[in-house]
């Protein structure tokens, strides 16, 4: 039993025990990979997605490419977090700020319960990549809100909680290519509509991560502090490598790093992480917890081809991280 998650139990979250032998902090479903790129008829592939635990049962937010390579968002669910049904047809958002905005493409969905209800956050199309901002009560209607940034930003993750009051996300601001710029930014809100108040939390920091990093799945509140598992990326001579890691924020103060692993955690390894439309990616999108054992049960996405599913302790994480910090 553990102490450490400041939460909910969940007693059905996923979970298979770590392998005899294994020497890894975060280790792989054997059943791997969950989701496969053709789940449903009009998919070429499905990764990067979230879910979240709902009404005794699993929910969430899916990547879905599309067999005109197009990216779309859609919704799902599951009786056992392994097993999954998704729609076929993308998520139609509602609202007026939908109409305003329209819809050109989605990707890399987070998923979060806050108050009184879901919130998904995704990169949006709006004259560049942006972070769109949408909520639902039961995964079938979703409004869609003012998009949180002026473009270009990626990765943007809300906190479960206010935090001083205000609501707080992270992202990753860029410029209009495909990376310059990695560094991890904390932004507030009062309202979910109006962002500011901007602070710098990380930057990319070699090997693994030197390249860029990104905020994977929503933070997790424990005593030690904010729980950030993240991915980062190191330009290899033969493209890039997206791995992830883990990091302790203050709680207070998320900017301040209390903690941040120089190793990696998960690294592109199998051949379904290594091989696919994208080689060599591990990108952490989710996580499941469950506070009473410590359980933590992350989704991502491999290869940019197909969903995988791995599993830490939150005691041996944090551990692990403040044994292996490089701040």
């Amino acid at each position: 039993m553990s102490s450490t998650i400041i939460g909910d139990p969940l007693p059905n979250i996923p979970w298979e025990d770590k392998p005899a032998g294994s020497w890894d902090v975060m280790w792989r479903y054997s059943g791997n990979p969950v989701i496969p790129r053709n789940l449903i008829p009009s998919s070429n592939s499905i990764f990067n997605s979230a879910v979240v635990p709902y009404q005794g049962k699993f929910a969430g937010v899916f990547r879905c490419d599309d067999r005109r390579r197009f990216m779309q968002l859609h919704a799902g669910r599951s009786e056992d977090g392994i097993h999954w049904q998704i729609n076929n047809e993308r998520i139609q958002f509602s609202g007026e700020t939908a109409a305003e905005l329209g819809w050109v493409y989605g990707y890399d969905p987070r998923v979060i319960w806050l108050e009184d209800r879901y919130y998904v956050t995704w990169c949006n199309w709006f004259h560049g990549p942006t972070i769109g901002v949408a909520y639902t009560h039961d995964f079938e209607t979703f409004v869609q809100m003012e998009n949180a940034y002026l473009p270009f930003n990626r990765n943007g993750v809300l906190f479960p909680r206010r935090i001083n009051g205000k609501y707080a996300m992270l992202s990753r601001p860029s410029d209009n290519g495909h990376t310059p710029f990695g560094d991890i930014f904390y932004s507030e809100s009062p309202d979910l509509t109006h962002w500011g108040c901007h602070r710098h939390v990380m930057a990319p920091n070699g090997g693994w991560q030197s390249t860029k990093i990104g905020a994977g799945p929503n933070p997790i509140e424990t005593t030690e502090g904010w729980l950030l598992i993240y991915h980062g990326v190191l330009t290899s001579c033969n493209g890039f490598v997206y791995s992830a890691g883990a990091a302790l924020l203050d709680l207070e103060k998320p900017w301040k790093v209390i903690y941040r692993t120089a190793p990696y955690i998960l690294s592109p390894q199998t051949l379904y992480e290594c091989v696919g439309d994208v080689p060599n990616v591990c990108f952490p999108c989710a996580a499941l917890t469950d506070a009473p054992t410590g359980r933590i049960a992350v989704y991502y996405g491999c290869a940019d081809t197909v969903t995988g599913l791995a599993f830490c302790q939150v005691d041996e994480l944090i551990a692990y991280v403040k044994a292996n910090s490089c701040v």
